[in-house]
């Protein structure tokens, strides 16, 4: 019987095989500081996420599966919380203290992997291998296969209640440590999600900050054909939630919000960031098509491309 590999731990003390500079056009791009200043922070990380999409639409492609349009969409802001926000490294995988990111939109696991190796946590190598039999990098987020990995997540509406969960450990221990978790917008249809966000007002996390990829989009339509969720921030206010509204494509805009966390008044914050499924690429952008679709040689030329430019 063959077993699954051991989760992977990249100290970021070690040289890794395969790791290059972000000046080189390959990944990790790796943490910048706050002492870096502003426009330096904001550059890194924009040229981060630049990098974590070239990645991932071409780890799509060899893989021939995939969910490109929901990953561009999220990828500033993974790039922004891994990249700088979030009080976690490499060698801190196994910290108790240390910040936590759970994916709740699992399917979108192309953007965490890719951001993951851009950030150190796993061999950049190891992204041709996804969807391969026996890979660490499943079509969901597996924390058995991956030690950055906080939640397995997939079916969807579980992610904020384990969020909620991690962070009540976290005030239990007197912590100062801070849980994100991203969900999508068509997931707020799950009717776990709005239990989740009572208990969490209900017990004040202020340690706690979910971040709705809010692009309007889900399988096969747009959100508000399916089951309209506004009006969303009024909703998320009175279920005791500080909420802010965001462009989620604008690291400038994402540094403030994520700034302002844990929020004065003692409630958990709801972020709710506006963005595109498929950003930036011409083709791909609000399609409603892209949120289960492979591109082809032709196109993945086409937006890397665009990526330059962008």
């Amino acid at each position: 019987m063959t077993t699954a590999p051991a989760p992977v731990t990249v100290s970021a003390s070690a040289p890794v095989a395969g790791l290059v500079p972000a000046t080189g056009g390959g990944l990790p791009v790796g943490r910048i500081g706050a002492d870096a200043g502003r426009d330096a922070v904001i550059a890194h990380l924009r040229e981060g996420a630049r990098l974590i999409r070239r990645s991932d639409i071409q780890m799509v492609h060899a893989a021939g599966l995939g969910h490109i349009g929901g990953e561009f969409s999220i990828t500033d802001v993974l790039a922004t919380l891994y990249l700088h926000v979030m009080k976690v490294s490499p060698d801190q995988v196994a910290d108790p203290e240390r910040d936590r990111l759970i994916l709740s939109k699992g399917h979108a696991a192309g953007a965490l992997y890719t951001t993951l190796a851009a950030a150190g946590f796993i061999p950049p190598d190891q992204l041709a291998t996804f969807m391969q039999p026996m890979s660490m990098l499943n079509g969901h987020p597996d924390r058995k296969k991956i030690a950055a990995v906080e939640a397995n997540t997939g079916p969807l509406g579980h992610g904020l209640p384990i969020a909620v969960g991690t962070a009540i450990a976290a005030k239990l221990d007197g912590s100062p440590r801070r849980t994100f978790v991203l969900l999508g917008d068509g997931e707020l249809q799950e009717g776990s999600n709005w239990e989740a966000m009572m208990t969490a007002s209900q017990y004040g996390l202020a340690n706690l900050t979910a971040v709705v990829d809010r692009n309007r989009l889900q399988q096969g339509a747009r959100v508000v054909d399916t089951n309209d969720l506004e009006p969303l921030a009024d909703k998320l206010r009175a279920f005791g939630w500080e909420v802010v509204e965001v462009d989620g494509h604008d690291h400038g805009a994402l540094l403030d919000v994520f700034a302002a966390v844990p929020a004065a008044s003692g409630k958990p914050t709801f972020v709710i960031a506006h963005t595109f499924k498929g950003y930036p690429i011409s083709f791909m952008r609000d399609n409603v098509a892209w949120h289960h679709k492979v591109p082809s040689a032709e196109q993945v030329a086409l937006a890397l491309a665009e990526l330059e430019t962008s």
